[in-house]
Parts: C-alpha cells; sequence; structure tokens
C-alpha cells in the first residue's frame, strides 16, 4: 500500500515540476536565451520537483515491499 501513495505523490511533484517548467517556457520568445533559461529554472525551487518526482515514482515501482 504504501507504493501505491509514494508513486501518487511522485506522480504530483512530477506534475507541478513539468508545468511550471512548461509555464516558463514563455519567457523564450520574450528575448531569453537557452542558457539564460537555464540558469533561472535553476534557480526556482518548484522546478526540483521534476526530478524529485520521477526518483520517487521509480523508487516505488522498483522496491519490492516483502524479500521473497
Amino acid at each position: 500500500m504504501w507504493q501505491l501513495i509514494i508513486f501518487l505523490i511522485g506522480f504530483g511533484f512530477t506534475c507541478v515540476g513539468g508545468v511550471s517548467i512548461i509555464g516558463y517556457l514563455n519567457f523564450l520568445p520574450a528575448g531569453m536565451n537557452y542558457s539564460d533559461f537555464l540558469i533561472f529554472i535553476h534557480d526556482r525551487p518548484e522546478c526540483y520537483l521534476l526530478p524529485a518526482g520521477l526518483f520517487l515514482m521509480f523508487l516505488s515501482m522498483y522496491i519490492q515491499p516483502f524479500d521473497s
């Protein structure tokens, strides 16, 4: 049961982080280049939720609850 909860938390984190990065892509047409964009999202804490969520999802899928 804990795997489902961790998976859903990771899925939520991944969605929030991905939507934030996609939202910040609107700065590119406004004159920001790719290196400035990467520096900008590196400084934003909500963008770190994407890799954290992916890690939680993979963790919940590949860790077995019981040793068989």
